[in-house]
């Protein structure tokens, strides 16, 4: 019996998908012949804007009429799966019928009586309720009858109660499967009154044929109590074919027209669009004035090109292909000098923005006028502590402005450094050197404003290459050295330039040896 209720569920689950995919393909096919209707009843373009009035009396070409636009598509319709899909807070209320196939092992019998099965088929008839606070959940609530007979030919009364839980897709089209615990009864003459609680599983299909009506199949299994000692369970399926009444569903909303630039006018081609809100420009927003087409402003300046429909006078631009402020009409201020302050004499220029020297690039803090410089040293009068006397730029102070000689315990350290000596073909330096650069720290301790750089020389013998990075690994160790000794490193560099800067020649040991050197030259 039990195989029996197996294939018979297997069959009734295959009608269900059957009975899903027709539907499925009958609405697709319907949704393609609609959408042919829909493309042959286009609504046709709108028609051309009236001609724009004459140009303003300025010497400008006068603007075009803005062209018919292509017209908006209507709106596109929800897809069918969509349509009437569940919402939340859905409350349905539905009435079933179906066929019951009781087990004939069941155990919804008086045990004073003599057990004997059901019907091999029963009508199963009864209502139900739902709510579903989300669009894919419901609870309902279920109560069914099933007149029947027993085997001995007597009338019985099977009956149901059940809560159940059902979780579905959210489509229109929306299979489901449900559980639930409940009460399995039973009352008759041969049999007696006998109720059973029973665990019912199942699942389904849903059609919403509109928003209030919707049709519904059922497959569900009552798992009750075998007879017998022990713990089996009997099964008994229930197929069932239901129309439910859909109820506290909030309305669809009307479909608004389409303003695509939100300018308050509205895509051509639409239902109920008069002609003067019809946006000939529905891609670009613009005043009603010009048809809904933007006013043209070639130069960005904020006023609009002459010609054009429903300019009012104070913004037509009187220079319309050269930026301009709105004070002096659109056209540009002069700067005869580019230093960014405006000649005198012309409109909308603020004092602070007027040049005293229209001809001479200048400083906005010196009003345009470039600053004066006495001497021809470079330094500005107004930062030159000697105005009338050129600075001679030596590396020493050379930023206030004044001549000035080296002093003579610095001059001592510029130039070539005698006594400064390296391991050969090394940067080490050797102890003899230590008093040569004893006295360097002094000097640059004496002078803590100067910066040195420090520059490493060979001879010619070996390749460029090596001489270039020993000489620089030479200035780099003396400065080692300097900065050992508390001098800051960031009033030194260091150079290496090989033997590129030769003193003598490199053809004779004494002149080779006057090559080998490291020298110091100021810098600012």
């Amino acid at each position: 019996m039990m195989n029996t209720h197996k294939t018979l569920l297997a069959a009734s689950t295959l009608a269900c998908i059957a009975l899903a995919g027709g539907e499925a393909h009958a609405q697709e096919a319907a949704g393609q012949a609609g959408g042919a209707v829909g493309v042959s009843a286009t609504a046709q373009p709108a028609a051309q804007p009236a001609a724009q009035p004459a140009a303003q009396p300025v010497a400008q070409p006068a603007q075009p009429a803005p062209a018919a636009a292509t017209p908006a598509p209507a709106p596109e319709q929800e897809p069918w799966i969509r349509q009437y899909r569940p919402q939340r807070n859905q409350i349905e209320l539905g009435i079933y019928g179906g066929i019951f196939i009781p087990s004939k092992e069941h155990e919804l019998y008086d045990p004073s009586t003599v057990h004997q099965p059901y019907g091999t088929v029963t009508p199963d008839l009864g209502l139900r309720v739902g709510w579903y606070p989300m669009r894919f959940l419901g609870l309902e609530l279920e109560g069914g009858v099933m007149p029947t007979r027993t085997e001995d030919g007597n009338s019985a009364f099977l009956y149901t109660f059940r809560p159940v839980a059902l979780a579905q897709l959210p489509l229109r089209l929306a299979p489901f499967a449900r559980v639930g615990f409940g009460l399995l009864g039973t009352s008759g003459a041969s049999l007696g009154s006998d109720i059973d609680p029973s665990l019912n599983i199942g699942g389904g299909l849903k059609f919403y044929v509109n928003h209030w009506l919707a049709l519904r199949l059922d497959i569900v299994d009552n798992i009750a109590t075998r007879r017998g000692v022990g713990n089996d369970r009997s099964n008994n399926v229930e197929v069932l074919l239901g129309l439910s009444f859909v109820l506290n569903r909030k309305k669809d909303p009307k479909p608004q027209l389409i303003d695509s630039d939100s300018d308050g006018l509205y895509d051509p081609g639409q239902p109920g669009v008069l002609d003067q809100d019809a946006d000939q420009c529905p891609y670009e927003p613009g005043p009603r004035e010009n048809r809904g087409c933007p006013w043209i402003d070639s130069d960005g300046d904020t006023l609009f090109d002459p010609g054009q429909n429903g300019l009012p006078e104070n913004v037509i631009d009187r220079c319309p292909n050269e930026p301009g402020p709105v004070e002096n009409i659109g056209c540009p201020l002069r700067d005869t000098d580019g230093d960014t302050l405006y000649d005198p004499g012309q409109p909308a220029v603020r004092g602070e923005d007027t040049d005293m020297c229209p001809d001479q690039p200048g400083p906005r803090e010196n009003r345009g006028c470039p600053w004066k410089d006495s001497d021809g040293d470079g330094i500005i009068d107004i930062k030159d502590k000697c105005p009338n006397e050129a600075e001679n730029k030596n590396g020493y102070q050379d930023e206030d402005g004044c001549p000035e000689e080296i002093p003579k315990p610095l001059k001592k350290f510029s130039g070539v450094i005698k006594g400064i000596y390296f391991d050969v073909d090394k940067d080490t330096i050797k102890n003899r050197s230590i008093p040569v650069l004893q006295r360097a720290v002094k000097v640059l301790k004496d002078f803590p404003e100067i910066k040195v750089e420090i520059s490493g020389h060979t001879d010619s013998d070996g390749s460029r290459e090596h001489n270039l990075d020993l000489s620089k690994r030479r200035a780099e160790s003396v400065k080692s050295y300097l900065v050992g000794k508390g001098i800051d490193e960031n009033r030194l560099v260091t150079k290496g330039y090989g033997p590129d800067q030769p003193i003598d020649t490199n053809k004779t040991r004494k002149g080779k040896a006057k090559n080998r050197r490291i020298e110091f030259r100021l810098v600012q």
